[in-house]
């Protein structure tokens, strides 16, 4: 089996731009884990709200805490499978077809008959004027094209970024499961560029497709006609550019980025970085800063906070002003 498709200079183009992104936003991303459990909240909110699911950020923030939330169970279920699924098939391999149906069966648990099992009647995808768009492979066939297309994508030297978008297409072409194969295409190219950069385990691409919603269904649509998925990754990889620009805006934003540079950041632990973010307000509102005052702002010892204080020195971010019991810790300008 060979996926019909063709590599444009479109395509290679934003294969250019989103390598040159991802390095920086990697080295970033990796130090900041409260950013990494946000965003992959977001990845999941999004991809569920691309089915429909009318559970709210904040609201999937709280379930996924442990916290009681008003809402309907199958929205409330589908919230804390998405999670248990999302927690582990990062660990998995995208060319097993019992990882994938493992997958299938955390994202539908209590959810679905079919639950972790290829669907064993025909099914059709409708549009939302009840007409037949594309009709699944036959149940007998699933097995077998899901096995030669994760053989294809085994064997073949396609640049990664196009393969994925190329498994996202398939799946919801071939329609494996009952139910959930939305969410299942979009996990799984996930996993996939995983493998490629560790960085896509974090970023909420589901985002900005779900952004992009009528699209993303138009450039399926299109596919689904000559089973040509060209349109469909073109789509996917500008998806994939912009939710890393945007991302890369937001991360260091929040990380102090507005303050520092990432040439900076790059220079400082994840320790480091934190403690920074835990005096950065009073940074900007006071210009300067005691070693006391930072202790007591980032509730670490007086003489770590003085460790991390010399390191923000070192680094041009902060000047020593005053002596002994007085010296304060002014704020440079180092952009």
């Amino acid at each position: 089996m060979k996926p019909k498709f063709t590599i444009t200079n479109g395509m290679l183009n934003l294969i250019v731009d989103i390598t040159e992104e991802i390095t920086r936003l990697e080295i970033v991303q990796e130090r900041n884990l409260h950013l990494r459990k946000e965003n992959r909240i977001r990845s999941i909110q999004s991809s569920l709200a691309i089915e429909n699911n009318t559970l709210t950020l904040e609201q999937m923030t709280d379930i996924i805490a442990g916290k009681r939330v008003l809402g309907a169970p199958k929205d409330i279920k589908e919230v804390q499978n998405a999670y248990e699924a999302y927690e582990l098939v990062f660990n998995m391999d995208p060319y097993l077809i019992d990882d994938f149906l493992k997958s299938h069966k955390l994202m539908t648990k209590e959810l679905i008959k079919e639950s972790g099992k290829f669907r064993t009647s025909d099914v059709g995808v409708y549009d939302h004027d009840g007409n037949v768009v594309h009709i699944g492979t036959r149940p007998q066939f699933v097995y077998s094209h899901i096995q030669d297309l994760f053989e294809w994508a085994r064997m073949d030297t396609i640049p990664d970024l196009i393969k994925s978008c190329v498994i996202h297409f398939e799946i919801e072409m071939i329609h494996p499961f009952a139910d959930g194969n939305g969410r299942m295409g979009r996990l799984w190219q996930n996993l996939l560029l995983s493998k490629w950069h560790k960085v896509f385990e974090w970023i909420p691409v589901e985002t900005i497709v779900y952004e992009n919603q009528q699209r993303y269904y138009n450039v399926l649509q299109v596919g689904c006609k000559d089973f040509d998925s060209t349109e469909f990754i073109e789509f996917m990889l500008e998806m994939i550019y912009k939710t890393i620009s945007t991302f890369e805006n937001t991360v260091t934003e929040k990380m102090g980025a507005d303050i520092l540079s990432l040439d900076i950041l790059e220079q400082m632990n994840e320790k480091e970085i934190e403690f920074f973010y835990s005096i950065k307000s009073y940074l900007l509102k006071h210009g300067s800063i005691s070693n006391t005052k930072s202790s007591l702002l980032s509730g670490r010892p007086a003489v770590t906070t003085r460790r991390y204080i010399h390191k923000l020195i070192e680094l041009g971010v902060l000047s020593p002003v005053g002596e002994n019991k007085n010296r304060l810790y002014q704020l440079n300008s180092v952009k």
